[in-house]
């Protein structure tokens, strides 16, 4: 006996056929995109600075911290909040961004996995936090790849 499964006829049977928006909604998808990424954006930058820059005490708060998850951070606060205007405007070059932003998280778990194992001192919500910051990058550039780079027409 052989196993054929058609893939539509699968999707379709269980609803996840991926059917176009209207352009009502994915407006308002890109809106909440672009405000999201701007939250995001100015709250990495503002808490990376901090640190970078040993602004208000908040580098002694912090304990423990890994420069180059900071770095990276500091950088990402910048993506985040380009790729905000990017949201906005609908343009393609938001997903590239996002991409690249989701790169450098990798490579940063990567380091501080390395950094952790030679048992070096850090702080739990770091990695707790790389996670959270990875998701969260992870589903922009997804939203940002559907909605605008994926779809060739405006969603005006």
């Amino acid at each position: 006996m052989q196993l054929v499964i058609n893939i539509m006829t699968v999707t379709y049977q269980i609803g996840i056929k991926i059917l176009p928006m209207k352009p009502v909604v994915s407006k308002t998808i890109l809106s909440l995109s672009a405000l999201l990424a701007a939250l995001f954006g100015g709250v990495t930058l503002f808490m990376s600075a901090s640190v970078i820059f040993d602004l208000f005490g908040i580098r002694a708060m912090e304990g423990n911290f890994v420069w180059h998850v900071v770095i990276v951070n500091f950088i990402c606060g910048i993506i985040y909040i380009s790729s905000s205007f990017g949201f906005f405007e609908q343009k393609r070059w938001t997903t590239t961004l996002l991409a690249i932003a989701t790169v450098l998280l990798l490579l940063a778990l990567s380091g501080l996995v390395v950094h952790i194992a030679y048992q070096l001192p850090y702080e739990e919500k770091t990695v707790k936090a790389m996670v959270f910051r990875i998701f969260m990058t992870v589903l922009l550039t997804g939203i940002s790849w559907r909605l605008i780079s994926h779809n060739r027409q405006s969603i005006v």
